[in-house]
């Protein structure tokens, strides 16, 4: 840019000169500062890096040369005006239009945001107590969680419950047979994962036969009913949590509340009862689909006949054996279905919470179902069941 001047002001665009000339330097501005104008002149002078050099004092005047009319590119030149002036030099404004220099400290009262400082990570003893209060705070949650659904179901029982017979009556549909295949399917591959196995080591014996004798224990006692809590963990709880906190998202369950309705009867209940009857039936199928499983690979690997595999299968069932499976699965049902609708019902109110605790409903009732599993199989073995 020339020493002494540049850019002649034009009517329909933003113009600009710099006079070096006096004891201080003078930019006159001129011409129409808008969004509509063109501002490739101001540009130009704010990306030349020697436009501002050899200023003859470290103040640099701005005036109006006839500004016809303005908005924020004025003021958004301004300010990159004072980042681009060499350090030292102040601007002095006084010749500017009173609401630029308003706007302008306006813009330069509120300070930048400052970042907050991070907290102190805590101790690991400090993380443990914590972690500690959140388990025994989300256990005491829980536990009120099924008294409260203890009550509801009791009320539900002796007809005092206020739910419809339609929803429940869906919800059996949905928790038995919609569940059917899945269930069929893995109970028949454990089954015969189980056979391969116990065919491994049987076989250095000569004990083939007893293939049978595992599996049938081991789908009845156990097998049977944790399959069938897990697959409806992942399938039925999941429903449950993402079901209720999408009402709780959509502000249904606030609008039972309001209504008078109880959502622990209207929506909890049914479902959960459901599930306790579904269970059992569930495990049943499981039971016979993992023996079924069994029977194919013990008959397809070994030299057994189905005539064989059948008679020893027989013997060594027990009533005792199918009712401490068919009792865990009962139990199974409550744990899935008191972590699916406790989830669901303190979902937040974004699609976030929904996902998120849909996750935690799954999570939850599986590890829920494994301690069960393990306190149930401990009290099994001290009453010689």
């Amino acid at each position: 840019m020339a020493p002494t001047a540049s850019t002649v002001p034009v009517s329909t665009a933003a113009g600009l000169r710099l006079d070096r000339g006096g004891p201080s330097a003078v930019l006159s501005l001129s011409g129409t500062w808008t969004l509509a104008a063109d501002l490739s002149a101001a540009n130009a002078f704010l990306a030349d890096p020697h436009a501002l050099d050899g200023l003859p004092s470290s103040t640099l005047r701005v005036a109006d040369a006839g500004i016809a009319a303005w908005d924020s590119p004025l003021l958004v030149f301004l300010r990159r005006l004072a980042v681009a002036a060499p350090k030292g030099t102040t601007l002095d404004l006084s010749g500017l239009p009173s609401g630029v220099r308003a706007l302008l400290d306006l813009a330069s009262a509120v300070p930048p945001r400052a970042r907050d400082a991070a907290p102190p990570e805590p101790s690991w003893l400090a993380r443990v107590g914590l972690a500690s209060q959140a388990c025994f705070q989300h256990t005491g949650e829980s536990l009120r969680f099924l008294v409260d659904l203890a009550a509801s179901a009791g009320r539900m029982l002796v007809g005092k419950g206020r739910h419809r017979r339609a929803d429940f009556l869906d919800v059996l549909s949905e928790c038995g047979p919609g569940a059917l295949p899945i269930l069929f399917l893995m109970s028949l591959l454990v089954g015969m994962i189980v056979a391969f196995l116990g065919a491994i080591q049987l076989k250095l014996f000569g004990a083939e036969i007893f293939i049978a004798d595992a599996v049938a224990i081991a789908m009845t006692r156990e097998m049977g009913a944790l399959m069938t809590g897990i697959v409806m963990s992942g399938r039925t709880g999941a429903a449950f949590a993402a079901r209720l906190g999408t009402m709780q998202v959509n502000e249904e369950i606030d609008a039972l509340r309001t209504l008078g309705f109880s959502p622990m009867d209207y929506l909890v209940a049914p479902r959960a009862l459901a599930l306790l009857l579904m269970m059992p039936l569930l495990a049943t199928y499981s039971m016979a689909a993992g023996i079924l499983g069994g029977a194919i690979a013990g008959i397809a690997t070994m030299d057994l006949t189905p005539a064989q595999y059948l008679h020893e299968t027989l013997s060594s069932m027990s009533v005792k054996g199918i009712a401490s499976g068919l009792f865990k699965a009962a139990v199974y049902g409550v744990v899935i279905a008191v972590s699916g609708c406790r989830q669901g019902i303190a979902c937040g109110r974004s699609a976030e919470s929904v996902g998120t605790a849909t996750t935690a409903a799954v999570v939850n009732a599986i590890v829920w179902i494994i301690v069960m599993d393990s306190l149930i199989s401990v009290l099994y073995m001290l009453l010689g069941i």
